[in-house]
């Protein structure tokens, strides 16, 4: 039986989980009773046997033997990590480097050009964020229901080039400003929607390593797009164009350009996808489907409305306590914003405070991948968050209380990551604890990147009175301890829900389900993961 919209196998319902049917069962039968509805065993990709419902198989799988699963579902990975996570990763680059250019252009004179002062330059690098983060919103609500997410994350990175291109155009601060709210308007669709995307290919075992390979390609715009930079400035002057008009002619145009070569190639959802066979589709379905109770487009996920799911993100408290957490986290993350002229108090000229932005980025671009792999082959997040945590405080601190170049650029070379480096475990634990229904996990992202990223539009007016940046180290520094408070108490919270279940009271049970697990998760065994 195909979908009727889709073409795609409809799978088969799962059995309603009843809270009446468990009266009489103790914690063990209970979980004997969810082991049952489990199976076949498949290995996963990291050679592990995990249980996997067979309750939802479709038909199509029925007939293969465990190792036929297996070997499978080790090709469709590598299938969609090779055609995924290339074309993500090229696009977050092109990205990061449009939305980072202002800083490099400044290096170059822009706000001489432009007759702006630093309170003024201060509000065209946040005033990106005024449309970026409210649109971002109603944009991974559609992206939830669209049949073509990839058409329409690449048809915003074209108009977003353009528009950068564009702004080599402005001649007045004003029309800086315009050019730069609209911008943000653009690129609001690509993050938020970029994480939703990889959340709806990858299951939780997989998920860290790909959210990661998108924060790497982020360092990768940071590292040489300074670099790009510095080589672009060469051609300052001729045909009478400024070094930092070309940054944007240059850097907007390939951006355009790549986004329309990605149209081609960037793959849809699993149960529509173009580049698998149909038993792929149904094998890629089934993986994520087999974690969380659906996939996106399943049925029942298509019969919830969005404007549902977004209410029900907005009754969850721990949606509210994993806002706070981004905010935090976002607020260090500001430091990119400014990047090259911290680069710059050290005492270096303009070109070779670009070429030094480089080594900082690329380290992180590798701890990062440390992390997330660590995250998913031991299903922590809690401790790799406050490690972070606490080396960005220690970090906070050198530049504030020494002159020393040595010592100064060693705290540049760590914070990119330390700072950073807890947002990656935080956009898996949201695509994770805020699972189902589809609408809901859409709206979570969104709204978590989109109220988190109002930080960087105050964090902008803390970059003055160099060479030791107190306001901005000292506010960073008391971020990071709020951070750790407020992630310790989310920790808590979900604990809390795991012993419910644990328990197998019913009473109990119909406490986490009323928090915003669903009975088929429950069915799954499924538990959070904050360990």
């Amino acid at each position: 039986m195909e979908h009727p919209s889709t073409g795609s196998p409809v799978l088969r319902d799962t059995p309603t989980f009843s809270i009446t049917s468990i009266n009489a069962m103790d914690s063990k039968t209970l979980k004997g009773s969810i082991d049952v509805e489990l199976g076949p065993e498949v290995t996963n990709e990291r050679g592990e046997v995990i249980t996997i419902a067979s309750e939802r198989m479709p038909e199509s799988l029925r007939g293969l033997s465990k190792d036929e699963i297996a070997g499978l579902n080790k090709k469709l990975v590598r299938k969609i990590d090779l055609i995924i996570l290339p074309i993500i990763g090229i696009l977050y680059i092109m990205n990061y480097i449009d939305r980072q250019n202002l800083a490099a252009a400044k290096l170059q004179g822009i706000m001489q050009d432009l007759n702006m002062n630093t309170q003024q330059f201060a509000t065209a690098v946040s005033i990106l964020f005024i449309g970026y983060l409210p649109f971002q919103i109603p944009s991974n609500l559609l992206i939830a229901k669209i049949p073509r997410p990839g058409m329409y994350i690449c048809v915003a990175v074209m108009i977003w080039g353009s528009i950068s291109a564009a702004t080599s155009a402005v001649t007045t601060y004003k029309q800086l400003l315009a050019v730069r709210a609209i911008l943000g308007i653009a690129e609001a669709v690509f993050f938020p929607g970029a994480i939703y995307y990889l959340s709806a290919w990858y299951t939780k075992t997989e998920l860290g390593k790909r959210i990661a390979s998108l924060y790497i390609a982020q360092q990768v715009g940071n590292a040489f797009g300074g670099l790009f930079a510095a080589a672009i400035f060469q051609l300052d002057g001729t045909h009478n164009i400024r070094g930092w008009q070309w940054l944007f002619i240059i850097e907007g145009s390939a951006t355009v350009g790549i986004g329309a070569i990605c149209a081609f190639f960037m793959p849809e959802f699993p149960h529509n996808s173009r580049i698998l066979t149909q038993l792929e589709r149904d094998l890629a379905v089934w993986r994520v489907e087999s974690e969380a109770g659906a996939a996106e487009g399943a049925a029942q996920d298509e019969q919830e409305s969005v404007l549902k799911g977004f209410g029900k993100a907005l009754c969850d408290p721990k949606l509210l306590l994993l806002i706070l957490c981004n905010l935090l986290s976002q607020a260090q993350g500001s430091i990119a914003n400014y990047f090259p002229t911290l680069i710059r108090s050290l005492g270096f000229s303009d070109t070779i405070s670009l070429l030094l932005t480089a080594p900082p980025y690329i380290l992180a671009g590798f701890v990062y991948y440390w992390l997330m792999w660590y995250s998913d082959r031991k299903n922590t997040a809690y401790p790799i968050i406050l490690t972070c945590i606490a080396i960005s405080i220690g970090m906070y601190i050198i530049p504030m209380s020494t002159l020393n170049v040595g010592a100064r650029y060693f705290s540049m070379m760590i914070l990119p990551f330390a700072s950073v480096g807890p947002q990656l475990v935080l956009y898996k634990t949201i695509n994770l604890h805020l699972a189902r229904p589809v609408s809901k996990r859409a709206a979570a992202s969104a709204l978590v990147n989109a109220i988190g990223g109002t930080s960087n539009i105050w964090a902008s007016y803390l970059y003055y009175a160099p060479p030791q940046f107190f306001a901005a180290f000292g506010t960073l520094m008391s971020c990071a301890f709020l951070f750790a408070a407020t992630i310790t108490f989310y920790r808590w919270l979900v604990m809390r829900e795991n012993k419910r279940l644990d328990s197998g009271r019913p009473e109990e049970i119909a406490k986490v389900i009323k928090g915003g697990v669903t009975e088929q998760m429950i069915q799954l065994n499924w538990r959070y993961e904050m360990y």
